[in-house]
């Protein structure tokens, strides 16, 4: 029997993006709680072979965008599902990074997790495809975010800002050669910038093909009322409007994650307490960056569930 559930101002539910899976993700879970039994039984359903691909393997297929994506989304849906069942809390917000926006609003009501979990393959594939390999880089740079900002502005071709992460952690995106030269002049005014290992350069103008193909899918998408407001990555600012939804996940395919704003919004509406759902725990580790003296807790595992104090 599901435990009664009572909304609890504090917290603040967060969903992770792409980096965060792992095979097997989830499975004790599944093993443990019908509620998320049932979120992998539904994924299943929606996606053929999703299931065994997220609890077998292997890793190389499970890594592609076009299945990583919806697969994040049924392992942190599953692991929030599960954390209501047991403890009966629901959330007073919500926010997700990246594709973590889709999991944060199936939380919310706000998605169908079927509709999410198409959404996020077609995503998946419209920006794999929307670059050809070789042509894209991104790179974590270290130092100002106004410096980043600054060197990208200046710098010829299409690099810009794509995650805003931690204070002193930027994220860039855009054409190899841009990413490469914005770099090097970073480099020289002793920041650092390293390259990151990725399939595609997300969050940036090269992903406008993909934002362009996906727009009619989220408009024919069903969006409901929230539960629960939801922190979009391109404003960072709560929004309850489901009318609003098609427009602000098209725009974030080549907007920058604002994530440290959207911590900090979070907090300034009364978030004290961070979860964590889903594999892994990179939100929790940008959290404790942006507001040290926050309380973070991830949830994928059973033995992470439990009753807590608030």
């Amino acid at each position: 029997m599901n435990a009664p559930r009572s909304a609890a101002p504090n917290i603040a539910a967060l969903f992770p993006g792409q980096g965060s899976h792992a095979v097997g993700m989830g499975s004790d879970l599944t093993a443990a709680f019908p509620q998320a039994q049932a979120v992998y039984a539904e994924a299943e359903a929606t996606l053929p072979g999703l299931r065994a691909l997220i609890e077998q393997g292997p890793l190389e297929e499970l890594t592609l965008t076009a299945n990583q994506q919806p697969a994040l989304v049924a392992a942190s849906v599953a692991a929030y599902r599960a954390w209501q069942a047991q403890t009966g809390l629901t959330p007073a917000f919500a926010a997700g990074h990246s594709l973590g926006e889709y999991s944060a609003l199936v939380a919310a009501g706000a998605l169908g997790l079927a509709d999410a979990l198409r959404l996020t393959r077609r995503r998946g594939e419209l920006m794999q495809a929307a670059v050809p390999v070789g042509v894209g880089a991104m790179s974590a740079v270290m130092g100002d975010p106004d410096v980043v900002r600054e060197v990208c502005e200046s710098t010829p071709g299409i690099v810009q800002p794509a995650n805003f992460n931690a204070p002193t952690q930027t994220v860039i995106s855009g054409e190899k050669a841009a990413v490469d030269a914005a770099a090097a002049d970073l480099k020289a005014r002793g920041l650092k910038a390293i390259p990151l290992k990725v399939s595609a350069p997300f969050h940036c103008a090269l992903m406008q093909p993909a934002q362009d193909a996906l727009t009619p899918d989220l408009q024919a998408a069903a969006f409901s009322p929230f539960a629960f407001p939801v922190y979009p990555n391109v404003t960072a600012e709560a929004n309850c409007d489901p009318a609003a939804l098609p427009d602000l996940l098209a725009r974030q395919i080549t907007g920058s994650v604002r994530w440290v704003e959207t911590i900090q919004a979070l907090a300034a509406a009364g978030a004290e307490v961070f979860i964590e759902f889903g594999p892994g725990s990179v939100l929790t580790g940008l959290v404790k960056r942006i507001l040290p003296d926050a309380r973070t807790l991830n949830v994928g595992k059973v033995g992470e569930i439990g009753n807590f104090e608030l």
